[in-house]
């Protein structure tokens, strides 16, 4: 009976009610609105798995080659400012963690990815400062001593960030005609991964900023991965020569 109810407990996080009984009590497994929250519910919870080792292959490329070259600072620190606001965001208004959880697992990689980048550009000090001061920022934002409207304000804010931030890596992918040590595997899992946050924010938060924030990320990640291909020859060509 105890094992029943842990499993139901588990079972309930991706169908919850009253979308379980529908279900498992009703045997009604073609509700369309219980579908969408279901198919909702297992993207979600799939993209914070994603999340957990999407920046991992970017992280190896920097520590393996000792250099963060071709990836933008500020291009990372906006990244990182746009995580941040969305984990902030989604918390305080107490959304599903399926909807949110992601941010604090892609606010901790793009983290280390900025101090990385410092550290082997010779700036050690600098990425210590760097660590110290993002971690105080996260501390008061995930407070109760944040202000909503801050928080909202952030939020609001998140379009032309992840615009500019983007924006700024394209631009320095198409200044060296190289995407330097870019992931293509973190940029390809970006790219789906907010296609399908278009979807779970519009069933499960239906809060327009984010929405529009996730279609506004997916044109971009669209952008950065079409450079992969169109440099990814251009990259191996001196390596033949």
């Amino acid at each position: 009976m105890a094992f029943a109810q842990l499993l139901a407990g588990w079972v309930q996080l991706l169908v919850p009610q009253p979308c379980f009984d529908k279900f498992f009590v009703d045997f009604d497994f073609f509700d369309v609105p219980c579908l969408k929250i279901v198919i909702s519910k297992c993207l979600g919870y799939g993209i914070i798995l994603g999340s957990v080792l999407v920046k991992v292959p970017q992280i190896v490329k920097i520590i393996s080659a000792r250099s963060g070259e071709g990836i933008s600072m500020p291009s990372t620190v906006l990244e990182l400012t746009a995580v941040i606001a969305s984990a902030a965001y989604g918390y305080a208004n107490k959304f599903p963690f399926s909807a949110y959880g992601e941010g604090i697992f892609m606010m901790i990689q793009t983290l280390l990815v900025g101090c990385l980048v410092l550290h082997f550009s010779g700036n050690t000090g600098g990425a210590l400062g760097f660590f110290l001061i993002v971690s105080g920022i996260v501390g008061f934002l995930m407070s109760p001593a944040a202000p909503l409207s801050l928080l909202w304000a952030l939020q609001a804010s998140n379009m032309p960030i992840v615009a500019l931030s983007k924006m700024i890596q394209a631009l320095e992918n198409f200044k060296n005609q190289s995407t330097g040590q870019l992931s293509a595997i973190t940029i390809y899992l970006l790219f789906l991964g907010s296609v399908a946050r278009i979807f779970t924010s519009i069933q499960e938060t239906g809060d327009n900023i984010v929405i529009l924030t996730f279609v506004v990320s997916t044109i971009c990640n669209g952008i950065l991965a079409l450079q992969i291909v169109l440099y990814w020859n251009a990259e191996k060509k001196p390596k033949k020569e």
